[in-house]
């Protein structure tokens, strides 16, 4: 029993044409970085074409929720308006999240990371949870309606 130095000779490739031309297929079906970085994604199967919805539906999970706080609303005069956002979203992220979610492209992204408070409930001690929050800057004419029925 040699694993190493077992001779082996080269065999015959017996697949039959057919199957050759489509794993060609295959290889020529990997996508371009164009591809991958386009605003919506195609998928082809049994010689159907799909298109699919918008590629970064799935980033607006960033956004949790809109921060409603008296800060926040002196801020929405300002075209600035503020959202938590989920621990690991970037600034990159949250742009798209609002783009997708609100239709509005914002031209600037703060975000700050804010720590949980202290809580004590009698002699149990505690902390909140740390959040993210972030301020999105909307060019002159662009609103977000956040404070309806607010």
């Amino acid at each position: 029993m040699a694993l190493f130095g077992s001779k082996t000779t080269p065999t015959t490739d017996k697949k039959p044409a057919a199957a050759k031309a489509k794993a060609t297929e295959s290889k020529k079906e990997v996508a371009s970085m164009k591809d991958l970085y386009s605003e919506t994604t195609t998928v082809k199967a049994a010689g159907k074409t799909k298109v699919l919805a918008h590629k970064h539906a799935a980033s607006s999970r960033a956004l949790v929720k809109p921060l409603i706080t008296e800060k926040a609303t002196h801020l929405a005069s300002e075209n600035k308006y503020v959202f938590v956002i989920a621990r690991g979203a970037n600034k990159i992220e949250t742009a798209k999240a609002i783009q997708a979610v609100y239709g509005v492209k914002p031209l600037d992204v703060n975000i700050v990371n804010m720590k949980g408070k202290k809580v004590a409930r009698g002699k149990v001690r505690g902390q909140r949870k740390d959040w993210k929050k972030a301020i999105v800057t909307l060019a002159k004419g662009d609103t977000i309606k956040v404070y309806e029925g607010v």
